[in-house]
């Protein structure tokens, strides 16, 4: 009996094959990343309208209570501590239990009267670089 010889096949990936996929799996990671950094930013920017509304209606509470909004001095601590500078509310009642931090943990700004409508109150965040007065700010009245 004669045997023929076989020719051996090894099963298995080779090391090309496996840096080729390990490479396409780095790119696809990459591309995701980027993607989920832009949308955090817009996710920041979402949760700050949504604060806005918030503190608004706050301010707007007070005012129904004390006859006027807080002055730049008695700031948005005017919702949770009655205010001991004038013009001090005669009839205040709490309507917030803190003022919110901002997306990037910085306090929200105060001013009355605003910068852009000097008829109304604005409150505003100094953005991502903690800086006011620089392109990143966000503001109420925008």
């Amino acid at each position: 009996m004669k045997t023929t010889p076989r020719l051996h096949s090894s099963s298995g990936f080779t090391l090309l094959e496996i840096v080729i996929v390990l490479g396409i799996i780095a790119v696809i990671l990459g591309g995701s990343i980027a993607v989920v950094g832009k949308m955090g930013d817009s996710a920041k920017l979402q949760r700050v309208t949504s604060d806005f509304n918030t503190i608004s209606s706050a301010v707007k509470m007070y005012k129904l209570n004390a006859g006027t909004v807080p002055t730049t001095a008695q700031g948005l601590e005017a919702l949770v501590t009655k205010p001991a500078s004038t013009p001090v509310p005669k009839r205040w009642t709490q309507v917030a239990t803190e003022v919110p931090l901002d997306p990037w943990q910085q306090p929200y700004k105060y001013r009355y009267p605003g910068k852009k409508d000097p008829s109304d109150f604005e409150i505003y965040t100094v953005g991502k670089d903690g800086q006011e007065g620089t392109d990143d700010d966000i503001s109420s009245q925008d």
